[in-house]
């Protein structure tokens, strides 16, 4: 059996206001924009280079606004995503790393893992209605020179 995760729905207060957030602000492309009436509107958006997308709208879930939290997106740069990020206007945390310990049970301290460790770099930002989003590093390829 083959299965994949397409779409995350999100409770938000204000669809025009989450629109304008995680497309001008977070880079997210709209893929679908339909309000057939005043009782149904779906907006669906994907992040650059995702196979899975969000969506949110009127009609869609009885969610309390602001109640998503622990949904991750993955960046191979986490110190280029989040200065994106907050070139755009989001405010968004500072970066932390996992303490280096034999397994992953250890606390965080500041900045990007020091080996750039799949999966131990970490930021978070929130939506206009406190949706919660984590940015985490995996597949980082150092650049510069080299012999």
């Amino acid at each position: 059996m083959k299965l994949s995760l397409e779409v995350v729905t999100l409770a938000v207060s204000d669809v025009d206001r989450a629109l304008a957030f995680y497309t001008e602000q977070v880079g997210f492309h709209l893929d679908v924009d339909y309000a057939p009436d005043e009782e149904f509107r779906v907006v669906q958006l994907t992040p650059p280079g995702s196979g899975a997308s969000v969506q949110f709208g009127v009609g869609l879930t009885e969610a309390e606004p602001g109640s998503s939290r622990g949904t991750y997106l993955v960046a191979t740069d986490i110190e280029g995503a989040r200065e994106a990020l907050v070139a755009r206007g989001v405010r968004a945390s500072g970066i932390r790393h996992k303490s280096r310990l034999p397994d992953w049970r250890g606390g965080f301290e500041a900045g990007t893992d020091p080996e750039r460790r799949d999966y131990a770099s970490f930021f978070d930002f929130t939506d206009p209605d406190g949706n919660q989003w984590f940015v985490q590093e995996r597949g980082h390829q150092a650049t510069g020179g080299g012999s």
